[in-house]
């Protein structure tokens, strides 16, 4: 087996990095709650689960995004786990503010945390530790309960971001 050395620098550029970075797919959440009595939410394609004891799963934002501030102040955050047939949804929710619930039907928690109705999984979470990592901040959620729709698992498949744009996985 003949092994080629990888070569540094050259290759960090932000261009090729994104493009790299987007070929190994992922799943995509809404994170959504009531602040002051408004739905505040974002789309982020970097959920991961991250450990059983204590229950923790996380997300990450950018250190840009003029809407994490504002959710960030919730006191529970609501993350959906979004199906195949959320395509529109995901965009409407990294859209216009004023747009992002139009036309979704949500459930929020005494907590404030807000979840999509049809969501293939919903969590009620509050924030653990947030992390700076570079231009992104690493959020740590803490789980304080979650709904998963047995009937989804048969119907619906997670919506997936790959390659700068939405798919669904194939099963076979």
């Amino acid at each position: 087996m003949s092994l080629t050395p990888l070569t540094t620098n050259q290759d960090l550029d932000p261009a090729r990095l994104r493009e790299a970075f987007g070929i190994f797919p992922s799943g995509v959440v809404a994170v959504a709650a009531e602040v002051q009595g408004r739905l505040v939410g974002l789309a982020a394609s970097s959920f991961t689960s991250v450990s059983l004891d204590p229950p923790l799963v996380s997300f990450s934002v950018a250190n840009t995004s003029k809407t994490w501030p504002d959710l960030r102040r919730a006191a529970h955050l609501g993350l959906s786990v979004l199906a195949d047939h959320h395509g529109q949804a995901c965009r409407q929710l990294a859209g216009p503010v004023a747009e992002r619930f139009a036309g979704l039907d949500v459930t929020r928690t005494e907590d404030g945390a807000v979840t999509l109705d049809d969501a293939l999984v919903r969590y009620d979470t509050s924030i653990h530790e947030e992390v700076v990592a570079g231009d992104h901040t690493i959020v740590l959620l803490r789980l304080h309960g979650v709904q998963h729709r047995s009937e989804h698992t048969d119907a619906s498949l997670p919506l997936v971001f790959h390659r700068s744009g939405f798919g669904r996985l194939e099963v076979s």
